[in-house]
């Protein structure tokens, strides 16, 4: 390597640490390169590893030369082998569930483990139109030249196309009906037609879909029955225990202080507990022993918004505390992740406040902080 071309490799690679999220594909090259080395399986056309690794990149394990892949999801394995079996084949994948059960995050590393790119991505909104999911047009070149290729501008899933990738589409449901069926004849004839210039694009081999719906959405703008029959859905559950809820907040809650470069200390265990438990208990009605019904609010109390409430706290205890995360820290955090209808459940929250964090051994702390900022 020239001294040119070193200098070159330096920069890019400060230029990926200096982004806030990198993509998984940046964040994890290494794993994904060290499981390449040692994927002797067979790869499924143009995949850039065998199920049996893209298994092993989402679950985590220890390889043959001793390397460690780390977890990427904590959960069924058995949801994860449905998910990359069907993108095997030629049903596209929808990844369904409450807010906060981590599809985005299982759709973006499918992609990275599959492709090698995460970043073929169409976000679906009430706004998505059908170019977003076929194609585009420099209307400036339209205007000049007419329909050419040069005016065409490529959307993500035509890229995908061409190349054999992965598309993802975040919120199916959130992209009005007539929209959605624009994706029919991608699936089921995996051509996109080009009319303005007489021609189509055919998917190459390794193509296929990963879509995300929210069951909050239900209603929005359903599937049709035609769309949904080329999808096969996998349904991503919340954590079955509050030890493997702990695990996915502690490990989240590190790599995204390590990115954000918060200077408290790590949280302990018992702080992430404590969060875990009170979104599990509104959540599910019941105390964990099961002793008290309790009311619950509004939100969805996810994973996803502990992993926020814990960050939140972390940084308060960085910045205007002493560096390690206490009840104080958290109090506002847990009162906003909870209290979204100002009105119902904030008496929600204060019942709870009451009945079960007031007379809970060792939780006085959390009691008079979250009160004194309701």
């Amino acid at each position: 390597m020239t001294t040119s071309q070193s200098s070159t490799t330096t920069a890019i690679e400060t230029k990926i640490e200096a982004v806030l999220r990198q993509h998984a594909e940046q964040q994890f090259a290494e794993e994904l390169a060290e499981l390449s080395k040692v994927d002797t399986r067979q790869r499924p056309p143009n995949w850039k590893l065998s199920p049996w690794a893209v298994r092993t990149y989402l679950m985590g394990g220890k390889l043959d030369n001793g390397f460690v892949v780390t977890p990427k999801y904590v959960g069924n394995a058995r949801l994860m082998e449905i998910a990359i079996a069907t993108l095997a084949t030629d049903r596209a994948l929808l990844l369904y569930g409450v807010p906060g059960t981590a599809k985005s995050w299982v759709s973006e590393h499918l992609a990275a483990a599959i492709s090698g790119d995460s970043t073929l991505l169409i976000q679906g909104t009430a706004g998505t139109d059908e170019n977003a999911i076929r194609y585009g047009w420099n209307y400036a070149r339209l205007l000049v030249e007419g329909p050419s290729e040069a005016a065409l501008v490529v959307s993500p899933m035509m890229q995908a196309m061409q190349d054999g990738k992965i598309a993802r589409i975040e919120e199916l449901t959130r992209i009005a009906s007539e929209v959605q069926d624009t994706l029919i004849t991608i699936l089921s004839e995996k051509t996109l037609p080009v009319p303005e210039l007489n021609t189509e694009v055919q998917a190459k081999k390794g193509f296929n879909v990963i879509a995300t719906a929210n069951n909050r959405d239900k209603g929005v703008n359903e599937l049709s029955s035609a769309l949904t029959r080329r999808f096969n859905t996998v349904i991503l559950p919340l954590p079955n225990t509050i030890d493997e809820e702990i695990q996915i907040v502690d490990r989240r809650v590190s790599s995204l202080g390590k990115a954000l470069e918060l200077p408290a200390e790590k949280p302990a265990l018992e702080e992430i507990r404590r969060v875990v438990t009170i979104f599990r208990e509104l959540r599910s009605g019941i105390t964990i022993d099961g002793k008290t019904k309790i009311k619950s609010p509004s939100g969805t109390l996810s994973t996803a918004e502990a992993i926020s409430v814990i960050n939140n706290g972390l940084a308060m205890a960085g910045y205007y505390g002493d560096g390690e995360l206490h009840a104080g820290d958290l109090a506002a955090g847990l009162t906003g992740a909870i209290v979204k209808d100002p009105v119902q459940d904030r008496v929600v929250w204060l019942e709870y406040l009451q009945t079960v964090v007031k007379e809970r051994e060792g939780w006085k702390d959390l009691y008079r902080a979250c009160n004194e900022v309701l």
